[in-house]
């Protein structure tokens, strides 16, 4: 009986420990949520390769409104605004995250994903991180464990993407970002430290042709900073969220993805830009009606064949 109580006394802990971990995980993630300056600083460090001409560094900055759109046990979404000149909004990027998820979207090469699985063991006490466009197509994906030891809380994975933006249009001598992205909170807000491998992949291996350090410095300010994106966000909520369960959809129907960059001379984040202010310009906006026009557009961009890796490159 005392051996019973006993394993009945450490699984009741183990459990507790259990939930409260994954309760601070999740106040982790809201942690980035806020209005905020947010510094980009990207600098190419080493190559292999003699002749390789270093990039220049890139900098920027930016306000960013961060908000918790939805949340459920074991997911939070977070969608990134940009705030320009105080008034001009413009849809950023997204994070959603996943407690336990067991299937990703791998990237691959020239705007390809694949569908893998993971394993319940392998995903046990994990966040995926799922990462989108500001067109909510997919980025990338990745899973680990958020950490707190020494006062630190941070949470850190390996995985392949797309050429960053400042980069997709501009250059043509690599084709996956092998990324690896950390997540730390910080007593000023949190901070995207980032160790990348610029990849030339071909069907037969992988090259680096260079690595890369970027830091992303996300500093806290007042909320009224932001006020402009709340409004907007307000405004525009239900088209994008009809955007978002198209995709849900998408990703639900198909094991890989091929996205054309362009379909007429056109790029989708143009297309569903367009569509959704003349859509919520309307008097009455019909979810229905925007969900199948929204289908319509990002379809002129999908494909089911794989592209050939003659053509692998970044273009």
């Amino acid at each position: 009986m005392k051996k019973l109580l006993t394993l009945s006394l450490a699984l009741s802990l183990g459990m507790a420990f259990g939930q409260n971990k994954k309760e601070n995980d999740k106040n982790n993630i809201k942690e980035m949520c806020g209005c905020y300056e947010v510094e980009f600083d990207y600098a190419e460090t080493f190559s292999d390769a003699k002749d390789y001409e270093f990039r220049d560094r890139y900098t920027a900055h930016a306000l960013e409104w961060v908000l918790a759109d939805e949340e459920t046990e074991d997911m939070v979404m977070l969608q990134h605004l940009l705030v320009i000149n105080d008034s001009m909004i413009i849809k950023h990027w997204r994070q959603d995250w996943y407690y336990e998820n067991t299937e990703l979207f791998v990237y691959n090469r020239n705007l390809e994903w694949k569908k893998e699985e993971i394993s319940a063991d392998k995903a046990k006490g994990t966040w995926t991180q799922k990462v989108y466009q500001v067109d909510d197509s997919p980025r990338y994906q990745g899973y680990a464990t958020w950490i707190d030891v020494d006062g630190k809380s941070y949470w850190e994975s390996e995985t392949f993407a797309p050429l960053p933006r400042r980069e997709y249009t501009t250059r043509s001598d690599y084709n996956v970002l092998m990324r690896t992205n950390r997540h730390q909170i910080t007593d000023y807000g949190h901070l995207h430290d980032l160790d990348d491998a610029k990849i030339i992949r071909t069907e037969a291996k992988d090259s680096i042709l260079v690595w890369e350090k970027g830091r992303n410095k996300y500093t806290k300010v007042d909320d009224s900073r932001c006020a402009a994106a709340v409004s907007w966000w307000e405004t525009n909520r239900e088209y994008w969220v009809d955007v978002r369960a198209v995709w849900d959809d998408v990703m639900e129907e198909n094991d890989y993805i091929n996205i054309a960059q362009k379909a007429d001379n056109k790029v989708l984040y143009e297309r569903l830009f367009r569509l959704g202010d003349e859509l919520i310009a309307e008097k009455k906006y019909n979810s229905k009606k925007a969900q199948k026009q929204i289908r319509e557009q990002i379809d002129i961009h999908l494909s089911s064949v794989a592209t050939p890796w003659d053509t692998a490159t970044a273009e």
